[in-house]
């Protein structure tokens, strides 16, 4: 997921449209959100679906399943979100790609942490849902928050 992120508004950086974003009458804040959805559908969505066959190929039991799914489909979204905000960061830079590894990868641990924690949590017979809990409040709060970052990033970007 991390290496389609940079990628994420460098077209629309290149050929002027963000620029209109930008200008637009309409929230930044809005149409970032929904640029973010939907290339987290592309791509969140699709691993999502994906796991449990994949799981199932590398021997998880198929109990810990139902808390595979829950965890990506609550941690990938922040994580898309997240990435978002170091793209819009690094759009206007020529190779910004390691830098954005290097601003994202950090803000990325939490996560991570929580969701192999709920899935180490049911491997075990334990309950999962504290970690599922505070990845649905990790995920909320992104939803709620990045979109304005993203968009103050985008508006500096496209200022220089």
């Amino acid at each position: 997921m991390l290496l389609s992120l940079d990628g994420l508004f460098r077209s629309d950086f290149e050929d002027g449209s963000l620029e209109q974003w930008v200008l637009s009458p309409h929230p930044l804040a809005l149409l970032v959100l929904s640029k973010v959805l939907a290339h987290w559908v592309f791509s969140g969505l699709a691993l999502v679906l994906l796991s449990p066959l994949l799981a199932l190929m590398l021997g998880l039991p198929v109990r810990c399943l139902p808390v595979l799914m829950v965890s990506l489909l609550l941690g990938t979204p922040v994580l898309n979100l997240l990435g978002a905000v170091g793209a819009a960061l690094t759009v206007g830079l020529k190779r910004g790609g390691l830098l954005l590894a290097l601003l994202i990868l950090p803000l990325y641990i939490p996560v991570l942490i929580l969701g192999s924690g709920a899935l180490q949590a049911a491997l075990q017979g334990m309950p999962a849902t504290g970690y599922l809990l505070w990845l649905g409040c990790l995920s909320v709060l992104a939803i709620t928050l990045t979109p304005f970052a993203i968009a103050a990033g985008l508006k500096i970007s496209v200022g220089e």
